[in-house]
């Protein structure tokens, strides 16, 4: 956690909390990416868990993986234990199948023993698949919800194509059988709608930290122009796209220079292309940063690009937006609730229509600087205190169903 002084408004107040059952709610969390495995998602379910660290009448159990073989129980606080089951992984960032099946092979009988012990009244699943898998195999012993990501929607990942083929008819009746199932962007709601059209998929947004990302004190624009891309570097994130644009501007004399944070199985490949484009130096491979050190790296750009084809709702993109830098990306799920008037959607997804939306920006001062306090005060929107409350009123209304 970042020790600046900025983050007292975000701390969690325990006193607020009263729960509405009279014995202790006891939930199973369950999450096969967690930090430092995978992005956003195990990202989110971490913020979620220091929202619920030290709520009188709740605990939580975690069950997850880490990317060294064996089994370790963490005490995250008084009230929320995590649960690891190691696996062989080869890359923190990128899930290949055999490790997936190796995570489901060895936590699955992990998760049966600990449901005719736990005590539980709820299962709550990051990913309809393969987490929701383990929740539809004991969905008459206890009830389930589940929160869509992206990947584990079809038609999302398209790396995934034969997989949503042959899994289909399991996910369907994975999403059938829970209590609820929650989308995390209205953009991945619409798309989870047209696989399940009889099924309805509530949104429930990713917040953000505003207390940690903060602007910087000087937010004028640096010479060459700073931009910066954060995500794991694989396929669905098009990274590609930044590195030709940077290319396209090098050949109009627009003095830009991309940053990229983050690592992937893509890294050697996105290096060559830039020495392939002859823009090595102006392509910065960052690789992956730790969390407390996010903050400053946001303050030291001066634009936030995105070019995902889909993506649930970018925990990077919010994080660029508490921090004052205005956005331009590509058009997917997650990005009409969080740009407006705070950010340049382009709608062709290729390099000379990113780098024109940069231009824009660089050239106009006043846009550029309205932009930035906008993206600020639309960040102030999403907290993550709001995003956990939601998901406790989710909890009691499941467990309130189940014992009428």
């Amino acid at each position: 956690m970042n020790g600046n002084s900025q983050q007292a408004s975000d701390p969690v107040n325990a006193d607020k909390f009263v729960t509405s059952c009279q014995k202790i709610m006891k939930i199973l969390m369950l999450n096969y990416e967690f930090p430092p495995i995978g992005g956003g998602a195990g990202k989110a379910h971490l913020c979620l868990l220091k929202e619920y660290a030290g709520k009188n009448g709740l605990t939580i159990d975690v069950l997850t993986s880490s990317p060294q073989p064996g089994f370790t129980t963490t005490q995250f606080t008084e009230n929320i234990t995590i649960y690891k089951v190691g696996i062989r992984k080869k890359n923190l960032h990128y899930w290949r199948r055999s490790e997936v099946l190796e995570w489901l092979f060895r936590a699955g009988s992990r998760y049966c023993r600990m449901i005719k012990s736990g005590g539980y009244d709820l299962v709550h699943a990051f990913f309809g698949f393969p987490t929701g898998l383990l929740c539809w195999k004991t969905k008459r012993k206890l009830p389930y919800i589940i929160s869509l990501r992206g990947s584990d929607v079809p038609g999302y990942n398209v790396r995934l194509g034969m997989d949503y083929l042959i899994l289909a008819p399991i996910f369907r009746k994975i999403w059938k059988s829970a209590s609820l199932v929650i989308a995390n962007s209205s953009g991945l709601a619409e798309l989870a709608g047209k696989f399940t059209p009889h099924i309805d998929i509530p949104v429930i947004s990713n917040g953000i930290y505003t207390g940690r990302f903060y602007p910087a004190n000087d937010t004028s624009l640096h010479q060459p122009i700073r931009v910066l891309t954060v995500g794991r570097l694989i396929s669905r994130k098009r990274i590609d796209l930044l590195i030709k644009a940077t290319a396209v501007a090098k050949t109009i004399d627009f003095d830009v220079e991309l940053s990229i944070a983050g690592d992937g199985n893509l890294t050697e490949e996105l290096k060559k292309l830039a020495a392939d484009f002859d823009v090595s130096e102006r392509v910065k491979f960052l690789g992956r940063i730790p969390a407390e050190d996010m903050p400053q790296v946001y303050r030291e750009h001066d634009i936030f690009l995105m070019s995902s084809l889909h993506e649930g709702m970018s925990n990077a993109m919010l994080e660029a937006m508490a921090s004052s830098l205005p956005i331009v990306t590509t058009r997917c799920e997650g990005v009409d609730e969080l740009v407006a008037n705070n950010g340049i959607v382009v709608d062709r997804a290729d390099a000379k229509s990113i780098v024109d939306a940069i231009k824009t920006l660089a050239e106009d001062k006043q846009l550029y600087e309205q932009m930035c306090a906008a993206a600020r005060e639309q960040a102030k929107n999403f907290t993550w205190t709001a995003v956990a409350n939601k998901y406790l009123d989710c909890y009691h209304e499941v467990i309130n169903q189940e014992s009428e």
